[in-house]
């Protein structure tokens, strides 16, 4: 890898978008290197928390126009192209992604860092989903990861303005987890990973994790979302790792976890439902 670089200690996996004297500016490469990256994470059980940084004073500079290939190179020029080049997404994965945004992000750099769980931003940058002015449109699903996250009034004043914002603003509007200044942004996020890494039972964040990102995804009912949480609770009530929870809470000491992801792992159940918009229990008739 020369655009990306990974290193693993203690639970957490670091990867760098290292490109500094480019400010991190995306390049298919890039990509390409961070879905790879994500899947081996994904597959490992000694990562139980992925932190997602850029290298130097910025996070992404958005993407790289100098390079031989780019986004808005002509569709002719680009068979291979895709909008949503990071494969998977941070959001299709199981371990928990925090991205520590320590400087600028721009353009497929913020939407990048929209399909992390927790986004840990710095207050004094700039950001802005920009590629309207510049005569494409947004990339990496952040049509639907951004009304997610903010409601559809908000995502339409980032999408179809392209303006800038700071970190005050991306916390005030949600897109933000919080803001520290960019100097602490990495530090706090490898806290929050580390605390992930070491508290919480790798298969509980697992199962919570897919629970609350395919359900948004899926558009489930409440009650079809309870019926999985009473499924996975199941799952995971009486192992190992429960015993060991309650154990270590009471004993006032750090959980030893011994669940592994990728060994027991289990997708979640499919449910089968159907969004109408007259259903009999949201109009109260009796069945």
């Amino acid at each position: 890898m020369t655009d990306l670089t990974v290193t693993v200690a203690d639970g957490v996996a670091l990867l760098t978008l290292d490109r500094p004297e480019r400010r991190n500016a995306y390049t298919a490469s890039m990509g390409e290197q961070l879905g790879r990256a994500y899947r081996r994470c994904d597959d490992d059980d000694d990562v139980r928390a992925i932190v997602l940084t850029g290298a130097g004073e910025t996070f992404c500079a958005g993407a790289d126009f100098a390079a031989p290939t780019h986004p808005f190179a002509a569709a002719a020029e680009r068979a291979e192209f895709t909008a949503s080049p990071i494969d998977p997404a941070a959001f299709e994965l199981r371990t928990p992604v925090i991205a520590a945004v320590n400087g600028h992000a721009i353009g497929i750099g913020l939407t990048i860092a929209l399909q992390a769980d927790i986004r840990i931003m710095a207050a004094d940058a700039k950001y802005a989903v920009a590629q309207v002015r510049r005569g494409v449109i947004p990339d990496c699903m952040s049509h639907w990861t951004l009304p997610h996250l903010v409601g559809g009034a908000v995502a339409a004043d980032l999408l179809l303005t392209g303006r800038t914002f700071d970190g005050a603003e991306a916390a005030a509007m949600g897109i933000a987890t919080r803001t520290v200044p960019a100097s602490d942004v990495l530090d706090h996020a490898m806290s929050v990973a580390a605390d992930i890494a070491v508290n919480v039972a790798p298969m509980s964040a697992a199962l919570s994790k897919r629970l609350l990102w395919d359900t948004m995804i899926g558009g489930y009912r409440p009650r079809d979302v309870a019926a999985l949480e009473t499924e996975l609770h199941q799952r995971v009530m009486g192992t190992a790792d429960a015993r060991e929870g309650v154990a270590a809470f009471l004993e006032r000491r750090a959980p030893r976890w011994s669940t592994s992801v990728s060994r027991q792992w289990q997708p979640l159940p499919d449910m089968e439902f159907a969004i109408t918009t007259q259903h009999p229990d949201d109009l109260g008739e009796k069945g």
